[in-house]
């Protein structure tokens, strides 16, 4: 099977890349503009990768490339405006697709293209990175854990020093930008960006970090799968300077376009590369399940640590993976035109058992207390 991973010789990409690789049988097409990196990191890889050139901004392109893939996957960010060029390319090529989309901006437009996916025949998982991805699938494991759902607090806590890319300075900057869309009391609301600070712990070596509001596609898609009151997200950056930093370029306007999110993230990501962003080379993700079991009130908490390339580069590689083996006709594994998220088609157990297969190990915690791991 030819699985074409869009962006994949990218920050998050030659995760996914590397991964199915090591761990798959398939070919892997790594789709590029930088095409001497993706020809380069094909050479290192061996003879089941190759590197070729595409621009995710042209049609055309992205037509060419998928045109050959059997399986494809978007790791071409920022996703606020490259998630919708990559979905509708896939389902005009016929191609089942996984994406790592992490921003809100798009999902409404994505989940839109239902229809034309279930017309093609095609699946689309839109999301299945670190967060959203591994969260979403941490609230279902939870959901199902208990008798009734009431509240889902999703937490994602990235260190500054864990990512080279680019397009993970844009996104921070789309994603605390304005109001951004929550869950709350059975009805989506907006609240502003930054709201409700706390100090949420993480496992080790990353620890507690300081969280609050921020535009994510959890809160956006999770109450359409999982029947709960509240879903919410909060995010944060390690050092904590990082956050005053994004905040301050927020309130100068910095944030407000496609071209000043570009600008600004050009200009940070330069100046890291000299100064450095200081922070352990580590992120998290948790997940508090907050309901009811045995008539009893209970809590179950996820939570999980690695590198952030590996949290959101490996769990595109098991649905990329999951995806072609369908395509193979193995019994029980994705196979439902349609686009979905993480949470609404993939089970939790075997998901989690492929992670803790390369090392990435999800916790589970009885309770919670001060948001205290325990």
């Amino acid at each position: 099977m030819k699985i074409v991973v869009l962006g994949g010789c990218g920050d998050m990409g030659s995760h996914a890349v590397r991964d199915l690789i090591a761990h798959t049988d398939h070919h892997v097409i790594i789709a590029d503009y930088r095409v001497d990196r993706a020809k380069a990191l094909a050479d290192e890889l061996g003879p089941r990768a190759n590197g070729v050139f595409v621009n995710a901004e042209d049609p055309a392109s992205l037509a060419s490339v998928l045109g050959v893939a059997d399986v494809a996957m978007g790791c071409v960010g920022p996703f606020y405006h490259f998630a919708p060029k990559m979905a509708q390319a896939a389902i005009a090529a016929r191609v089942n697709y996984v994406d790592i989309c992490d921003d809100w901006g798009p999902i409404e437009e994505v989940f839109g293209l239902d229809e034309a996916a279930r017309s093609a025949g095609v699946t689309l998982i839109c999301g299945l990175g670190w967060t959203p991805g591994i969260t979403n699938v941490m609230a279902r494991a939870g959901a199902n854990a208990l008798d009734q759902v009431d509240t889902i607090g999703v937490y994602w806590g990235g260190g500054a020093a864990d990512s080279e890319g680019l397009a993970v300075v844009a996104h921070v900057l789309f994603a605390i930008n304005g109001r951004v869309p929550t869950y709350r009391d059975g009805q989506w609301v907006d609240v502003p960006a930054g709201a409700d600070k706390e100090v949420v712990d993480f496992p080790d070596p990353l620890g507690p970090v300081h969280v609050s509001h921020c535009g994510h596609p959890e809160p956006m898609t999770i109450p359409r799968t999982i029947p709960a009151n509240t879903v919410f997200l909060k995010g944060g950056l390690t050092p904590n300077w990082n956050n005053w930093l994004g905040e301050t370029l927020v309130r100068l306007g910095l944030g407000r376009t496609h071209k000043r999110i570009m600008t600004t993230a050009r200009i940070v990501h330069s100046l890291e590369g000299i100064i450095g962003a200081g922070g352990v080379p580590c992120s998290g993700a948790r997940v508090d399940v907050i309901g009811v079991k045995d008539g009893q009130p209970h809590t179950v908490t996820y939570a999980c640590a690695d590198t952030m390339g590996r949290l959101t580069g490996i769990p595109a590689a098991v649905g990329a993976d999951l995806l072609a083996r369908a395509a193979r006709g193995v019994p029980g594994l994705i196979n439902a035109p349609g686009v979905y998220a993480p949470e609404a088609i993939i089970e939790p157990g075997p998901f989690f058992a492929a992670l803790a297969a390369r090392d990435i190990v999800i916790h589970q915690y009885p309770s919670f207390s001060e948001r205290k791991l325990s």
